[in-house]
């Protein structure tokens, strides 16, 4: 498989923070996106970020700003469909996705989905972490996801599917699992409670 390309999740509307950007919050002393870029960038072979309005506002960032497809702020899924129709364009195979409000995902997260994904036709694979009592958590912002199931999941969208994990398993998707010691590391800022709170961990 060639090395995918990286999307950034950052269309969602942060109603939990009262609205605006989520990843332009700042954490010692940058934001929230720029640590997920840090962190992103040296794992794949070239990098996007999917946003909803006006993507002038990331200028800064000098990355490709997709926008969704699909009206309506459907999840997560319509950024990945806006991911995989750039990396068609791009003659990628497939991409991984991250989530912007994420500062702390594994620095290996790229190498360890592909590697799980080695042997399957269209690669798909979530990133999960070991849950004591539903025995694995899944992360649907995190995974690789195949340029060749694009067409299939505008369907499921327009159809109504929302929920990423019963999209997964519709077409026998895996799951990487990774260390949830010290912390979480899909921890991801939802309320100014969580920002306080990865300041910490910093």
């Amino acid at each position: 498989m060639k090395q995918p390309l990286g999307v950034i999740l950052a269309g969602g509307q942060a109603r939990r923070m009262g609205g605006g950007d989520k990843g332009r919050l700042v954490l010692g002393g940058q934001s929230l996106l720029a640590h997920v870029v840090e962190r992103l960038e040296p794992q794949v072979a070239g990098l996007a970020l999917n946003a909803n309005g006006d993507a002038g506002r990331f200028d800064d960032l000098g990355l490709p700003v997709l926008s969704d497809s699909i009206d309506g702020f459907v999840g997560p899924l319509a950024g990945v469909l806006a991911g995989l129709d750039w990396a068609a364009s791009q003659g990628a195979d497939a991409i991984v996705t991250a989530a912007a409000d994420t500062p702390f995902f594994p620095c290996d997260l790229v190498p360890r989905l592909m590697m799980e994904a080695v042997g399957m036709d269209a690669p798909l694979v979530l990133a999960a972490t070991p849950d004591t009592q539903r025995g694995r958590n899944r992360h649907p912002t995190f995974g690789l996801w195949p340029v060749a199931l694009r067409d299939d999941l505008r369907t499921a969208l327009n159809g109504g599917l929302r929920k990423v994990v019963m999209w997964s398993d519709q077409h026998g998707g895996r799951e990487a699992m990774f260390p949830n010691s010290p912390f979480d590391p899909f921890f991801n800022v939802n309320t100014p409670e969580d920002l306080a709170r990865v300041e910490g961990l910093l």
